[in-house]
């Protein structure tokens, strides 16, 4: 089976060895993105807000399953990591933002992440 890399513009650059997803096409297509942030797309500069670093990260999700040929319909399975359960109500509210119907399997853990400005990290898997 193919393995496919995507690294798309508008999406900053990945760092130290990864790619922001993997797609395995077969007789169907399976898609892992790699645990995002909230960098703008210069790879550098992160705003300081919850809400701000979130949608950047739903955005880019956005722009990885369009590189793939889907879309958020197809997305079946994601994990939140949160640096506060403060976040937590704003985070279900992005996730509704940007899945509308779609119910996939989610996990949201809580946790010191790798840098301390980033206040959320997201990873996603979608099928078609």
């Amino acid at each position: 089976m193919p393995v496919i890399k995507h690294n798309p513009e508008g999406v900053f650059p990945p760092y130290r060895s990864y790619s922001h997803a993997v797609e395995v096409k077969g007789d169907s297509s399976l898609l892992i993105i790699s645990g995002l942030n909230g960098y703008l797309a210069d790879g550098q500069t992160m705003p300081d807000s919850f809400e701000e670093q979130g949608e950047i990260i739903w955005q880019y999700i956005g722009t990885i399953l369009k590189s793939a040929g889907m879309g958020y319909e197809n997305v079946v399975s994601i994990r939140t990591y949160l640096a506060d359960p403060s976040y937590d109500e704003v985070n279900v509210q992005l996730r509704m933002k940007y899945m509308g119907d779609n119910k996939p399997a989610s996990t949201v853990i809580c946790c010191q992440l790798l840098e301390p400005k980033w206040k959320l990290e997201v990873e996603a898997m979608a099928a078609k």
